[in-house]
This record gives structure tokens, C-alpha cells and sequence, in this order.
């Protein structure tokens, strides 16, 4: 008669894994968004074209300089990228395009002037901002102008304000570089008119005047 073989009983196999769920908490499996909870947020595009650009920052309003730098490779431009920086030491930046002849002119330069120009110099702010003119020290035969005596670079005569600047501070921005400059002269004219540029045209602002009692 046979033996009877012992037989083990069998093995249970170790319990699968669950599968992680990714979702995030709360979030129902069937997809739907539960009552009660504002829908996602939109992501609005980018402003990414220049016109679209432009449009916008066409709505801010500011003054108007022409840029200028003396040396063999003097130059003028009309520009109106240009704010303060430092009271102490006195600085002041100007943005211009690398493609700019304006861009060269102070680099050869290591300096540069700011004429910030009055109502009664639209003439000269459209001049330096049509690329027809003359090149170099020639293009400021059309207007009246004296020489920095810091930089010899040119100041309109009759302007708002004007400063002269030694180049102390490059710095990449896009299509521009931003010129930092440290202001060694600065004076103003007599007028109180100022001469802005505001949704693609240029306007005009006087000086505050007193309220009188």
C-alpha cells in the first residue's frame, strides 16, 4: 500500500502593489470638477509682438531728450528711455539699441549728454529721430548747440535741462544695452515748458502754478 505524501499547503503570494493614483486629492475620477469650486483660471497671452508692445507703452507718458556724444563719431538721437538712477553718486541710464549708430558713438565715447528738450523743440526731437540726416558732427548743422565742457559732446541750446556723463556701467537688456552714466555737469535752461511724448505724438505741459488762497 502506497504511502500517503505530505503535501504543504500553498504559498500565498504577496499582495500585488496598488497602482498610485496621480490625482490630486479631491479630484473625482470621472473627470467632472466637484460643485462648489471656481472653475481654472485662464492663463491670458503673453505680450509677445512688438506692436502690441509699442501700443502699450505708448500709454506712458515721459519726456524727451536727444542723446549726444562727441568724438570722431559724434552722434544726436531722440530718446525718451532715459531716467534717474542715484542722487549719491549722481547717476542717470539711458536704453539704446546695439543696432543704433547711437550704440557705437558712446562706446567709442566713453561718454554721453542729455539735451531734455522744451515745447518749442519739436523740430529738433522729429530731426534726430529720422535716420535721413547726416551722419556724424555734420547733423548738427541744422540745429544750434555748444559743447559740453566736461565730454565736448553737443548740447541743444535752448533746452529744458542738460547733463554730461562719463560712461560708468554697461549692462545687457534684450536688443538694447542700458547705459549707466555718472553725471559730472548738469545745469537748466529758463524755460518751464515741457515737450512729452504720449500715444504716438508729442504734447506739451507747463509748470504747475501756485494755488492762491
Amino acid at each position: 500500500m502506497p504511502k500517503a505524501r505530505r503535501v504543504s499547503p500553498p504559498t500565498p503570494s504577496p499582495p500585488r502593489p496598488r497602482r498610485c493614483d496621480v490625482r490630486a486629492v479631491g479630484q473625482p475620477s470621472s473627470g467632472q470638477r466637484p460643485r462648489g469650486l471656481p472653475a481654472p483660471v485662464q492663463r491670458r497671452p503673453r505680450l509677445s509682438e512688438q506692436s502690441t508692445l509699442r501700443e502699450v507703452m505708448s500709454q506712458f507718458a515721459t519726456g524727451i531728450t536727444v542723446l549726444t556724444a562727441g568724438g570722431e563719431n559724434g552722434h544726436g538721437m531722440t530718446a525718451n528711455a532715459f531716467s534717474s538712477v542715484s542722487l549719491d553718486p549722481p547717476m542717470v541710464l539711458c536704453c539704446v539699441s546695439r543696432a543704433a549708430r547711437m550704440h557705437e558713438a558712446i562706446v567709442s565715447a566713453q561718454s554721453f549728454a542729455v539735451s531734455i528738450l522744451g515745447a518749442g523743440q519739436r523740430e529738433q526731437a522729429r530731426y534726430f529721430a529720422d535716420w535721413r540726416r547726416p551722419r556724424g558732427l555734420a547733423q548738427f548743422d541744422e540745429v544750434d548747440w555748444t559743447p559740453g565742457p566736461s565730454t565736448g559732446a553737443p548740447l541743444l541750446t535752448g533746452s529744458l535741462a542738460w547733463l554730461e556723463c562719463r560712461l560708468a556701467q554697461t549692462h545687457e537688456g534684450g536688443d538694447h544695452s542700458i547705459f549707466v552714466g555718472e553725471v559730472l555737469g548738469s545745469g537748466r535752461g529758463t524755460s518751464r515748458q515741457a515737450l512729452l511724448f504720449y500715444g504716438g505724438g508729442y504734447h506739451q505741459v507747463g509748470a504747475p502754478t501756485k494755488a492762491t488762497a
